[in-house]
């Protein structure tokens, strides 16, 4: 690729509204070199300040964990309170299944610029984030049953994830549809969603390993071709997967590996 088309993608890749939205994870990969914190948001200390709350005890049971894994999670909280704890970039920090087949070393500066345009993780202690903004280790999700100033995390959350998505031409959500409702209706129209299914002899199959892998090995194929549409998208391969118009509706694309 000459320098003209790279000068050329790369103007395109700050002119497009577009944003990516990934979920986080529960698995991370905290040996890394740490990176300097950012202020908290006014929805994230409040968040921090309810969850402060718990003892490590609380905590076991709250997040229907090990004492173990509940003591840790305390010293995370704990840190985050004192503004001692350590950060990472988000991307990195995360290394569940999906995490792990996103191209996330050895970026060329056009593949590097595409990732901090365009893709957003959405956290339930952060907010809507660009994907390398610095986090501390937290286990939190929209499934816990966490109330801040009375309200449920999703309510809390929902002004300032909304406010995120102001002027996006297009959305892709990777984001499963549970964590998706935290977002307003006109927010969730909008979205273009994805379904990676597997073709057994003809039985078409989901799961939750298969979706989480091609989840990932997905956003890396958005980020190596540089994508801005959704026709593009819908041209993409990646390991086994093709886009299956026949399954696929408007505003849900689907892909299929055969087996």
């Amino acid at each position: 690729m000459n320098f003209l088309v790279v000068a050329e993608k790369y103007a395109t890749l700050l002119i497009c509204n577009m944003k990516i939205l990934i979920p986080t994870a529960k698995e991370m990969n905290t040996d890394l070199p740490s990176i300097e914190a950012a202020p908290l948001k006014p929805e994230s200390q409040a968040v921090l300040d309810a969850l402060a709350l718990y003892s490590a005890s609380q905590l076991e049971s709250f997040y229907k964990v090990s004492a173990e894994k509940a003591a840790e999670e305390f010293q995370h909280i704990q840190a985050l309170k004192r503004q001692t704890a350590q950060h990472y970039p988000a991307l990195n920090l995360f290394d569940g299944l999906m995490y792990r087949h996103i191209k996330r070393d050895k970026l060329t500066e056009v593949e590097q610029a595409y990732l901090e345009n365009h893709v957003f993780i959405t956290s339930a202690l952060y907010g809507v984030v660009p994907a390398l903004s610095p986090m501390a280790p937290h286990r939190l999700d929209f499934l816990m049953k966490l109330k801040v100033a009375g309200k449920t995390l999703k309510s809390h959350w929902k002004v300032a994830y909304d406010e995120a998505m102001n002027g996006e031409d297009l959305i892709f959500s990777l984001l499963s549809s549970e964590f998706e409702t935290v977002f307003s209706k006109e927010i969730r129209e909008k979205m273009v969603t994805f379904k990676f299914m597997e073709d057994k002899g003809g039985q078409l199959k989901i799961h939750s390993t298969i979706s989480k892998k091609a989840r990932g090995a997905f956003l890396t194929a958005l980020i190596e071709n540089q994508v801005q549409t959704v026709e593009e998208a819908r041209r993409l391969s990646f390991p086994g997967f093709n886009y299956r118009e026949d399954l696929s509706q408007k505003q849900e694309l689907v892909f299929v590996k055969e087996v």
